[in-house]
């Protein structure tokens, strides 16, 4: 009997999910921890400095993970291509820290962190940890170890978690006056604490990355290493592009929002981050879909009904973003105390951010178009536009409308990347989505958002209730349309 891919690739997201949703979930309990022991404008100063961090991350893994997944398949020797990536990323992120500590003051000075370069090392080291074990993790994805890679992904998380709360909250409840006279522990210097705890976390993940490391030999093969840079440098295009759609506008926020000193800024920034967050749902289930579905698009390539099963992911995937939509715009009411209350007058963006990354979902799916076909440079040129309308659509309305702007910045730049790789991909590499269910669905999911709006019920029982309701009828319609052509799938 011929395995599932469909029921395989469920399989995979599950377990993937856990070493992604879970310390996603985990890490997620710091927001209501940080919106309510932080003020606006220190949150805003966590939110843009880790915006950096993620910008910075692509840079240092310049696509080696999805270039090494596609050589360790074609090489047929993944050792080799394992310790020749690996390598690769070790002297490039040792360069990286040194780099920063030779030029600590310009960098915290350009980015108006003059007053605190300790953050700017803390960060440029965490970076490097992460970006180094990166390959370590894809080789356990490559491997089909979900557990392992779920377990150390949970571990690292956990320990963050709990330091933050022993620096943050333990601590001064401890040793109360003490603990303000001792340096570190200066009432505005308390987000050094975050990045600490971070740091510690990131360094224990290369501990329990060990026996992974055991086959790594420093042997780098030049000629390997320039076919991996040159699968993998569109991918870092991609990347950085898909980095600057999703971080930009927590950096120009500080830049252009039209208000009159930095902290005021900084505010605005901890108020749109603390509300981005509330997206959290979605994010977490595109990251774990994306963890099982980038090895699994390459293992059914070869096979006859490879565009079928193509097909039939895109829709079931579209059928559980727009759930989850559902799931959190229904219960805003009830989620928007994840946020402290100084932090709710930006619930309003949350809507449009969820729509975004459902759009952002699609995408992804939409790209295997590029991936399967080597030809990542075009994938490049769509990141790229979406970069490009990112920043201007931010420069254009972050002075109009603030922060508001910037979250309809994110809802064009996805939509329209999704369009983009739509129709050029039918030129490439053709699928045949299902695009009535697609349709169905989508229409259908915006139908019951919107007629929870326009009933307006000011009454928390009624709009839980009401939201059930509306979330079973979502349910409903897709089991029926859906339930044969799932039976067949998950029987064979």
């Amino acid at each position: 009997m011929t395995s599932n891919p469909i029921k395989k690739l469920a399989g995979e997201t599950i377990i993937y999910g856990l070493g992604t949703i879970i310390p996603r979930i985990l890490n997620y309990l710091l927001v209501p921890f940080y919106t309510r022991i932080f003020s606006q404008n220190d949150y805003g100063q966590i939110t843009e400095l880790y915006a950096w961090v993620a910008l910075i991350m692509v840079f240092l893994t310049y696509g080696m993970e999805t270039a090494f997944f596609r050589y360790a398949q074609l090489e047929k020797k993944p050792n080799k291509v394992f310790n020749t990536a690996t390598g690769s990323l070790l002297i490039t992120s040792v360069a990286f820290v040194l780099l920063v500590a030779l030029f600590l003051g310009d960098i915290a000075q350009s980015i108006q962190y003059s007053g605190h370069p300790e953050y700017i090392i803390l960060l440029a080291l965490i970076v490097a940890f992460d970006a180094f074990t990166s390959l370590p993790f894809a080789y356990l994805r490559y491997q089909n170890k979900a557990r392992r890679f779920s377990m150390i992904k949970v571990i690292t998380v956990v320990i963050n978690i709990a330091l933050n709360f022993v620096f943050l909250l333990l601590i001064p409840a401890m040793f109360k006056e003490k603990a303000s006279e001792w340096m570190l522990y200066r009432p505005e210097n308390k987000i050094i604490f975050v990045f600490i705890a971070n740091l510690i976390s990131s360094a224990s993940a290369l501990l329990l990355l060990i026996p992974e490391l055991r086959v790594f030999r420093f042997s780098i093969d030049k000629a390997l290493l320039k076919k991996l840079l040159a699968y993998g440098l569109p991918i870092l295009v991609i990347g950085v592009a898909g980095m600057i759609n999703e971080v930009s506008d927590k950096i120009l926020l500080k830049y252009l929002l039209p208000v009159d000193t930095v902290k005021e800024a900084e505010a605005q920034i901890g108020i749109y981050g603390a509300n981005y967050k509330l997206a959290i749902l979605m994010m977490l289930f595109i990251q774990m879909f994306r963890y099982a579905a980038e090895p699994f698009f390459f293992r059914e390539s070869g096979k006859k009904e490879a565009k079928a099963i193509y097909s039939d992911v895109m829709t079931y995937f579209v059928i559980f973003t727009w759930l989850i939509f559902l799931g959190v715009t229904l219960n805003l009411n009830v989620v928007k105390y994840f946020i402290g209350p100084a932090f709710r007058e930006g619930l309003m963006i949350v809507p449009v951010v969820l729509m975004a990354k459902l759009f952002l979902g699609v995408f992804y799916n939409l790209s295997l178009w590029y991936k399967l076909t080597n030809k990542t440079l075009y994938g490049a040129v769509i990141a790229l536009a979406g970069a490009a309308i990112t920043i201007a659509l931010n420069v254009i309305l972050i002075p109009r409308y603030g922060y508001v702007g910037s979250a309809w910045a994110n809802f064009a730049c996805y939509f329209s990347m999704m369009m983009i790789s739509f129709f050029w991909g039918r030129k490439v590499y053709k699928v045949n989505y299902k695009y009535g269910k697609l349709i169905l669905y989508s229409a259908l999911a915006l139908l019951l958002f919107f007629m929870y709006k326009y009933l307006d019920l000011q009454q928390t029982t009624m709009q839980v209730i009401t939201a059930g309701i509306f979330i079973l009828v979502y349910l409903s319609v897709a089991f029926v349309v859906e339930r044969k052509k799932l039976n067949r799938r998950l029987t064979r």
